[in-house]
């Protein structure tokens, strides 16, 4: 997810950009945005929505734009990512982390850009910071005074930084990129005299000194003809610069510019010598990057992935060139990795890690993530900071070739560093002790790529204090973080534009936009990680008649995926099949049956469900994954797998799918069940359960209603794919169980798009020719349709559902399959058959002795003789529905059958008690969260008292009911 201000007001997702809708409701979140963590008051929301006077309703306004942008940003699974989009009091704010927003991007790519000590690593930064822009700042919103102040802003901060970068380029000589660069922009603002004033000088530096001269003149008389003034010192100070041409004038700024230029000093990075071709697939903002000597050390640029990072401590002096027949510095780096794209923030973050006193940085993540390019990446773009050397080790931790013996990776690190091969030691510890001894006053960096556990790294570690030492590995290496204060950097998955990007560094940018649709389909299939996409990319070059459309419909079908993502000796499969093979046996069984998880999250007792094992196991189990990067917790006690290694997972053993399937189905149905009963408890279960049912080996326990609501509520999308997983399977007897085991859910969000998904439990209860399933599904489908207007669709279904329970020996379903028809009777003018109809429910219930349903059918007996005008048998049903319950059960019922006395009150007259129940019963609903029993109470005390706390208290509810929709 990704929000963007630099340009068109979006929210870019995996699926593409969420539709925003109106220009207002963009502004909404350009506000939001602009101050993110930070909340933003009502009327500075009007402010930004409005131009001149705002409508009397712009409260409303504004919560009805909130509420649909909280619902677009949940369907995104924002939370996921950090979003949250909250209310505090009068005012919003949208939670979310500075790196999902491209102008907070933006000012961390210019800071780091200003700190860069080489000239050629600043330009790599401001190109990587520009190229976050797609247009005007805050395009597609209603620019409110206050929005079109922060656009100014922001462009004012963009055209600094292109005025930054052309002296980058002028200090590394390229005065005509300066001038190009300029061009465009002096055409597009004309008016601007410190734009005019640079590119005066790129062109004059460029030997190009006519043109400076002319395009003083015309900004000359520009300036005068439209603004009636004369240039001001930058343009007049260029001006007499370029006709003295006088010796070493075009390697100096004028006067007015040294401050600004002061943040690329030429020659801040070594002489221009220094600086290396780029030799990488490039993307349109370039590819410069600066060398690391000669060699094997020259660096591999790559467009939007060459963002290079802060130096990672207290600026050194540039190590001097080595005199003529001196030996230089140790290098053992591989060459540097072609076609790297992205990773700007790992990149600074590993320049961060690497600061301070014998640092040790971690690159963690997990197979084909990319690790040992980041590795590389940062290693050849810093070669100033390592003026004695580089030393690189690749430890095979998970190569089926074995891990090289110790010794011999320190007999190489020795002979590097110019030790005798005959002094060389022959014991590991000896040489380790060696080792530490010769860094002890050098400034080195020792990679160590691929390392499997911490003991490993430990011995190879450099004794200097200005030693930096970076490892890469599949495992978390938490013992390493513990004993030597390792800074781990985590590396994720690339973004979907990081990923066409480098597929267009391979197969050339012509092919990738030809077909951009299927280069972000092939990203989005890749699943973002670079080792597939790598593949990809190559049976792409290798077949030049094939359409990427057509390898992405192939990828599309995951029987195939992952062979198609393995290519030679190199895949996505090779790469996980060899972190598989360091892992315990019951990590990889675990992992196996994992794969077969419908769902996208997995707990303990999920996972325990799907092995046959208990959550205890299985948590010991999905930690072990975890530290080896093949799943990830994304919440405590909550973990996900990335979609190749599902697939992967899937293939270890495809014989126990049906096995695994049922034991989450079954888990599923004793978790929803145990949450229902905590919810609503003393409520009539809605079944029995299946004859071939298989109890898990513990199951969740929910303190209280609130914690099983909100299980019901996270799981819900789970619960909906595992419950079509069943009815894909043929287990229809479990499919219709795990959908109406929501029931408590449903009815205190009637209004949450439940009936697609009762649809399926009913097409699963017709395919068991199951009458009581049927029934049941009816009976609540038809109360979901009522509450959502679809009253004539709901009476077709309602009437056949008493029958079936009737057909079914279920004497109590038939009572609320009475109950939800009477109600859809009442409002189609039926108010004697629905009368009828609920009187017949309440005999039904009390026939069973079932006290709980009996409240049901009471409830709505005495809101049926309400509306007949019957006030007292509306109060005599409701007085007795009441003493059937403990007041502290039945939040929501309690309160609707207070608001039933109240209103039959103020029908007998008693207005008194009629406001003092309503009180009551809105009191409690809010208590208990439940707004709708809230905004009916409230609404009825409105009708017969104007006082302020009563529409204050109703307004808030709506809001609230806003909100969660």
């Amino acid at each position: 997810m990704e929000f963007r201000l630099l340009g068109t007001v979006s929210v870019e997702t995996l699926t593409g950009p969420l539709p925003l809708g109106p220009a207002k409701r963009r502004s909404l979140l350009a506000a939001l945005l602009l101050s993110a963590n930070t909340p933003v008051s009502l009327g500075r929301l009007t402010e930004c929505l409005w131009d001149d006077e705002p409508p009397s309703q712009a409260r409303g306004v504004i919560q009805g734009h909130v509420s649909r942008l909280r619902a677009l940003l949940a369907g995104a699974d924002a939370e996921a990512y950090g979003v949250k989009l909250a209310t505090l009091g009068d005012a919003y704010v949208l939670r979310a982390p500075e790196t999902l927003l491209d102008s907070q991007r933006f000012e961390e790519l210019l800071m780091l850009a200003r700190e860069q000590r080489g000239p050629a690593d600043a330009v790599l930064m401001f190109k990587e910071a520009l190229s976050l822009w797609q247009g005007p700042a805050l395009s597609g919103a209603f620019a409110g005074p206050p929005l079109r102040v922060a656009a100014h802003s922001l462009e004012e901060s963009r055209l600094a930084t292109v005025e930054q970068l052309s002296r980058a380029y002028g200090a590394l000589g390229e005065h005509h990129r300066a001038a190009a660069l300029l061009t465009a922009e002096t055409a597009a603002h004309p008016l601007r005299e410190s734009l005019a004033a640079e590119l005066m000088l790129a062109l004059f530096r460029a030997g190009r000194q006519s043109e400076a001269l002319d395009r003083f003149h015309r900004t000359r008389r520009l300036l005068a003809d439209e603004l009636g003034i004369d240039p001001g010192h930058e343009l007049a100070d260029a001006y007499a610069l370029i006709l003295r041409g006088a010796p070493g004038s075009t390697d100096a700024p004028p006067k007015s510019a040294e401050a600004s230029a002061a943040a690329v000093p030429p020659g801040s990075g070594g002489p221009p010598g220094a600086e290396g071709p780029s030799c990488g697939g490039g993307s349109p903002g370039g590819t410069e990057g600066p060398s690391g000597g000669g060699g094997p050390s020259r660096v591999a640029g790559g467009g939007a992935d060459a963002a290079a990072p802060a130096p990672p401590r207290p600026p050194f002096p540039a190590a001097p060139p080595s005199p003529a027949g001196e030996p230089h510095p140790v290098d053992l780096l591989p060459r540097a990795p072609r076609g790297f794209h992205g990773r700007a923030a790992e990149l600074a973050a590993l320049s961060r890690s690497a600061a301070g006193e014998a640092p040790v940085c971690l690159v963690t993540g997990p197979a084909g993530v990319g690790k040992t390019a980041l590795a590389l990446q940062w290693a050849h773009r810093n070669p100033a900071l390592f003026p004695d050397g580089r030393l690189f080790a690749d430890l095979r931790g998970f190569s089926a070739a074995g891990e090289p013996a110790l010794i011999d990776v320190l007999r190489e690190f020795l002979l590097a560093l110019g030790v005798s091969p005959r002094r060389v030691p022959e014991s590991v510890p000896a040489a380790a002790a060696l080792f530490r001894s010769l860094t002890a006053r050098r400034r080195l960096l020792v990679v160590l790529d691929n390392a499997r556990d911490s003991a490993t790294v430990r011995t190879l570690l450099p004794g200097g204090a200005d030693c930096v030492t970076l490892v890469t590995s599949r495992h978390r290496l938490e013992g390493l973080i513990a004993s030597d204060a390792a800074r781990p950097v985590p590396l994720d998955t690339l973004e979907t534009d990081d990923g066409t990007a480098l597929l267009a560094g391979v197969l050339g940018e012509e092919r990738v936009l030809a077909e951009p649709v299927a280069a972000r389909r092939l990203s989005e299939l890749c699943g973002g990680l670079p080792l597939a996409l790598r593949v990809t990319a190559a049976r792409l070059a290798g077949r030049p008649h094939w359409t990427l459309a057509t390898l992405a419909g192939e990828l599309a079908d995951e029987r195939g995926r992952l062979a198609y993502l393995d290519v030679d000796d190199t895949g996505v499969a090779a790469a996980l099949r060899l972190t598989v093979q360091h892992l315990p046996p019951g990590a990889v069984h675990q992992l196996a049956r994992l794969g077969h998880h419908p769902g996208g999250h997995y707990d303990p007792y999920a996972a325990a469900a799907l092995a046959g094992t208990d959550p205890v196991t299985a948590r010991a189990a999905l930690e072990q994954l975890a530290a080896a990067h093949l799943v990830t917790e994304t919440a405590p006690g909550r973990w996900v797998l990335h979609d190749l290694v599902r697939l992967y997972a899937r293939s270890l053993d495809p014989a126990s799918a049906r096995e695994a399937l049922i034991g989450v189905l079954d888990h599923c149905i004793a978790t929803a069940l145990a949450a229902a009963d905590t919810a609503e408890p003393g409520g009539e279960p809605c079944f029995v359960l299946p004859e071939d049912f298989r109890r898990p080996s513990a199951v969740q326990d929910f303190a209280d209603r609130a914690e099983a609501m909100r299980w019901l509520a996270t799981e819900r999308e789970d619960l909906a794919l595992t419950a079509l997983a069943a009815r894909e399977a043929g287990l229809d007897d479990r499919a219709w169980r795990i959908i109406l085991l929501q029931w408590p859910q449903m009815v205190w969000r009637v209004r949450d798009s439940w009936s697609p998904l009762l649809e399926l439990a009913l097409e699963s209860a017709r395919a068991e020719k199951d009458a009581y399933a049927e029934s049941r599904v009816l009976t609540l489908l038809g109360w979901v349709l009522t509450e959502e207007g679809r009253t004539a669709e709901a009476a077709a279904l309602l009437e056949r559902s008493p029958v079936l329970a009737r057909e079914a020996g279920d004497p109590l379903g038939e009572a609320t399959a009475l109950v939800n028809l009477a109600v859809v009777q009442a409002e189609l003018g039926e108010l004697p058959t629905a009368l009828d109809n609920c009187a017949r429910a309440v005999e039904l219930t009390r026939g069973e002795g079932d006290r709980h349903t009996e409240m049901l059918t009471l409830q709505h007996l005495a809101r049926m003789h309400l509306t007949a005008h019957r006030p007292q048998e509306a109060l005599d049903c409701a007085r007795t529905a009441l003493d059937l319950g403990p007041e502290h059960e039945e939040a929501a019922r309690r309160s609707l059958l207070l608001a039933v006395c109240g209103e039959a009150r103020l029908a007998l007259g008693d207005e008194e008690d009629g406001v003092r129940l309503l009180d009551r019963a809105a009191r409690e609903a809010e208590r208990d969260g439940y707004d709708e029993g809230a905004v009916r109470a409230l609404e009825a005390l409105l009708r017969v008292s104007g006082r302020p706390e009563f529409r204050r208290r109703h307004d808030e509810a709506l809001r609230r009911l806003a909100e969660e929709s």
